[in-house]
């Protein structure tokens, strides 16, 4: 069995566009015509030039190779160009043709991708959600509106999520770190105050953040939120200065949680040994793909810190999370984005019951993708997937943020 084919599917998720712009949907099939799915999560280069580039790296470390051959695959496109450290965009290519691969490995034997990973560890994955707009709330409005969120996390805890995830806290810019303004810090804790009314203690609050702040920033807005309990403070800093998340770690009383723009254990096991966060949130589709964040767990484990992979993309890469979150035992939850598109894209495969996903035993990522839905919304715009903003922090009027990608409206 060898690698043959590769074709590349940029989709355009349609409004309200949940899991950001395109997703990069990537098929290989081999000789003896087994079709794996993957997903690439990245979103440094437009998606003409990161088309190219999972060209290359499949081109020139994976085509006419056994797909069960992930280790030396992953060693070469780790090592390409005399490197031999984590390259965002090389990483976030290969780690969708390596789940792909795996796709097919679970194909071509009948079991699911869980069972060559050590086997079935939990029967149920506990499920996040963040916090979107209801129907009758106005898009432009629920950013800023405690009250909103509030009536939206009653809604997921009514459907049977335990924890709900929100990000009130000011604009991700491109400036790096910056110290929040005091009406993002006041509107951060009127969120917690009334989504923790809301829902009491049936759900986790998981208050979200991109990097955004300053070190002392963060520990100014992380002790500001403390009376509320949020089980974790998400990416508080931006994700490279480890030493100073660490700093931030020891001084609020909340669990950090970071890993979205991490890749390779080259880069997770310093957040670790350092104590800059203790919950990792690997996207499988950039970090180094499934067997690598496999590694990375058992890494985690030694340090007492729990797995919470990361999904702003679309189901395929949710497969994969599932996958490996069926397989370890440091597992804490997994995140999802429940959208219609996203459900009718692998015809219903995984749902979300009481807040809990049942790992399929169907083989490969237990996925059927449906490729003529994939093709039928290409992407034709000319933003990232994912980008910062431009404008600094505004301390004056306040700030409303929806994201790196925020909402299309529907015409």
């Amino acid at each position: 069995m060898k690698l043959r084919d590769l074709d590349i599917i940029i989709t355009a998720p349609p409004a309200p566009g949940w899991g950001g712009r395109y997703w990069i949907l990537v098929k290989l099939t081999t000789d003896d015509g087994i079709v794996g799915w993957g997903e690439c999560y990245a979103s440094s280069v437009g998606p003409a030039a990161m088309r190219a580039v999972i060209e290359d790296v499949f081109d020139r470390h994976m085509a006419g190779e056994n797909p069960e051959d992930i280790e030396l695959m992953f060693r070469r496109a780790y090592s390409s160009g005399f490197t031999q450290r984590p390259d965002l965009t090389v990483m976030g290519a290969f780690s969708g043709l390596e789940i792909a691969c795996w796709d097919i490995v679970g194909k071509a034997r009948g079991r699911p991708v869980h069972a060559m990973l050590g086997g079935r560890m939990n029967d149920r994955i506990r499920a996040y959600t963040y916090l979107y707009p209801l129907p009758h709330h106005l898009l432009e409005d629920f950013w800023t509106s405690p009250e909103m969120a509030a009536e939206s996390a009653l809604d997921c805890v009514d459907r049977g999520y335990t924890a709900v995830k929100f990000d009130p806290a000011g604009p991700y810019t491109m400036r790096g770190g910056h110290m929040p303004g005091m009406r993002d810090i006041s509107m951060s804790v009127a969120f917690c105050k009334a989504i923790r009314e809301a829902v009491g203690d049936r759900a986790d609050l998981l208050f979200g953040t991109h990097g955004q702040f300053t070190t002392a920033g963060a520990i100014r807005l992380g002790q500001a939120i403390e009376p509320y309990a949020p089980l974790w403070f998400e990416e508080p800093i931006p994700p490279d200065a480890v030493e100073e998340m660490a700093k931030v770690a020891r001084a609020v009383r909340i669990p950090v949680a970071t890993g979205e723009r991490l890749t390779t254990k080259a880069e997770f096991a310093p957040v670790l040994r350092s104590g800059a966060a203790s919950i990792v949130q690997p996207a499988l589709g950039r970090a180094g793909g499934i067997w690598e964040m496999k590694k990375v767990a058992a890494i985690a484990e030694v340090y007492n810190a729990q797995m919470a992979p990361h999904l702003y993309a679309g189901p395929v890469e949710w497969a994969a999370n599932v996958q490996l979150a069926a397989s370890i035992p440091n597992i804490l939850m997994c995140e999802t984005i429940e959208t219609p598109f996203h459900d009718q894209l692998i015809k219903g495969a995984i749902r979300v019951e009481d807040g809990f996903i049942t790992p399929s035993d169907a083989p490969g990522l237990g996925i059927d993708v449906d490729e003529a839905l994939a093709r039928a919304h290409p992407y034709d715009g000319d933003g990232l997937h994912l980008q910062m903003q431009d404008a600094p922090c505004d301390y004056q009027n306040g700030n409303s943020f929806e994201g790196g990608a925020p909402a299309p409206r529907e015409v």
